[in-house]
């Protein structure tokens, strides 16, 4: 291949993936990956991305609080996150609102949100976002800013069609994950042909959002024998992406390439093998 894959959201800190860290590392080496971006979700994993970080040059490390989490945090949480942004190049996510979880509390993941993504704003780093079944708040909270120049990426984009070009024009990179292959997805695929070419990336969000079965290039099991999505099917999620714009993988990779590092560039600490 003449062309190199970026993978704009995943967890490579799961716990699920650490006994297979060293094979995956192979496989990411076998493939074109020229980076992934690894979101930490609470303080308990902050350490771990680090520490991935400091191991494997392709990842981009990101540390946040995810909504799932907000209810964990300690006092000091804010300070903590402060000092692992200084302590690399490093984005802000996984981050957002979520309605879906049970026993949310919409008021706290607010609260969390808007104070990371101003810390994203103020030091104007990429943030990953996370959204289920709050986009009118979502977007309503990204246009009264302020928000990172930069930009910033909707992990697995799910929201409304009619909201993509609002969003793009606030600064949204929409990310596309191979679950979306799936049959019962035409609304998400849909969506995603009209996001603007400059705004797509790709991601696998490892170990999560498998790709059909047919399509999976690594299969991975847990300890109990449960399929998890190994960082190295990203080629096959650009495989995907390319059927579904009816384009080459080349003209899909050079695009991509070029969205990503127009949204994390910065941080990237080599040039693509």
């Amino acid at each position: 291949m003449n062309f190199h894959l970026y993978d704009a959201h995943n967890h490579l800190q799961d716990e699920r993936l650490k006994p297979h860290l060293a094979s995956i590392a192979a496989a990411v080496l076998r493939e074109p990956i020229a980076a992934m971006v690894v979101n930490g979700s609470c303080e308990a994993d902050w350490p771990a991305v680090l520490e991935l970080a400091r191991h494997y040059p392709q990842v981009i490390p990101s540390f946040g609080y995810h909504p799932w989490y907000v209810k964990e945090r300690s006092p000091e949480w804010q300070q903590r996150l402060a000092s692992y942004l200084e302590q690399t190049p490093a984005g802000v996510g996984e981050i957002g609102l979520d309605r879906w979880i049970k026993d949310h509390d919409l008021a706290q993941q607010e609260e969390v949100f808007i104070w990371q993504l101003r810390l994203a704003a103020e030091r104007n780093l990429p943030a990953s976002l996370h959204c289920l079944q709050a986009w009118g708040k979502l977007f309503e909270l990204l246009r009264a800013g302020p928000r990172p120049k930069c930009g910033f990426v909707l992990h697995s984009f799910g929201g409304p069609q009619e909201m993509i070009e609002p969003l793009a024009q606030l600064g949204a990179y929409f990310s596309l994950p191979g679950y979306f292959a799936h049959e019962r997805k035409d609304r998400q695929r849909e969506a995603f042909r009209h996001v603007p070419s400059q705004r797509l990336l790709i991601e696998t969000d490892a170990p999560d959002q498998l790709l059909p079965p047919e399509r999976v290039q690594y299969p991975l099991l847990d300890a109990d024998g449960k399929p998890l999505n190994h960082p190295a099917n990203l080629g096959a999620v650009y495989r995907f992406a390319a059927e579904l714009f009816e384009e080459s993988l080349e003209v899909l990779a050079t695009r991509v390439q070029e969205n990503f590092q127009r949204l994390f560039g910065a941080l990237q600490r080599r040039a693509p093998r």
